[in-house]
């Protein structure tokens, strides 16, 4: 998928061709088409047969468990899931609950995803800036790296760079310093100034497009380090200050004011997709892996 560079989802620096658009469009067809079946094969009420035991929501019991499960995340601890557990209803809770995990795909970095109907204590500074560099250095982001790195390769969207390893090697280390300035921009350096929120918290619930206009505005708003809804400067400043950053090290044909607004768009049309992957992702690897 040809999209800005991004460690915390999907992402390249700028859409340059149109076969990029194309790849990412179908991608999220098929994503969201995944989406949409496990929503469709998820059990009811009305399924349970006679003589199985119900299952009872257990209210704030569930939450805590999923905040300190998140919590033993960043603290580098293991979890402990729901399908692990012999407790048959434990899956059952645990599958609309939309549980996220710290990578999409084991590929992905997602740390900065919180499972729907959780709640948890605000970002500390250091707290802020220990999940850009999870999002940044976890072994999951340079394998990103390097796939989003091979496709602009493959389509030669910077001739300047040239061809072979070293062409190779030329765009591997702009797509990393892209995403490693975007993700700071974004999730440490202006959400410390702003006091924001950067985590994206799931949904989980209700219907396809209710929650994908969730995550699309997720873009524009988002939360507060008290818990209020905001204007997401976190997203809209911090990705125009990396676009800004680019002009001093990509080559003077990708320079310029009217260049750096069109990168600028394309983050955010990038924050925007991983938004929605974001959301989707439990219902995806629900359908995939059966979890």
């Amino acid at each position: 998928m040809s999209l800005p560079a991004r460690h915390d989802g999907i992402g390249l620096r700028s859409y340059k061709s149109l076969g990029g658009r194309a790849v990412t469009t179908i991608a999220m067809l098929l994503f969201s088409a995944a989406a949409l079946w496990a929503q469709a094969q998820a059990p009811n009420a009305s399924d349970t047969k006679p003589g199985d035991k119900a299952c009872q929501p257990t209210g704030n019991n569930s939450a805590s468990q999923s905040q300190a499960e998140s919590q033993a995340d960043k603290a580098g601890g293991e979890k402990k899931s729901a399908e692990a557990s012999d407790d048959p209803c434990a899956l059952k809770q645990d599958e609309p609950e939309g549980r996220q995990t710290n990578r999409i795909m084991g590929v992905v970095p997602n740390f900065g995803a919180v499972s729907a109907n959780t709640q948890l204590p605000p970002l500390t500074t250091k707290g802020k800036f220990w999940l850009a560099t999870e999002d940044s250095f976890d072994y999951s982001s340079f394998i990103w790296t390097g796939i989003l790195a091979g496709q602009e390769f493959a389509l030669n969207n910077y001739p300047e760079f040239g061809q072979g390893a070293a062409g190779y090697g030329r765009y591997y280390w702009h797509t990393f310093v892209d995403g490693v300035s975007g993700t700071y921009f974004t999730e440490a350096i202006v959400p410390w100034i702003s006091h924001e929120d950067p985590r994206y918290y799931t949904m989980g619930h209700g219907g396809f497009f209710r929650r994908t206009y969730y995550a699309l505005s997720r873009v524009v708003i988002t939360r507060t380090d008290s818990g209020r809804a905001t204007f997401n400067w976190s997203e809209m400043g911090g990705n125009a200050l990396e676009a800004g950053l680019a002009n001093a090290y990509y080559p003077p044909q990708e320079r310029g004011a009217h260049q750096t607004a069109v990168n600028w768009g394309a983050q955010i049309e990038s924050a925007a997709l991983n938004n929605i992957a974001k959301e989707f992702w439990p219902d995806v690897r629900h359908f995939l892996f059966g979890k």
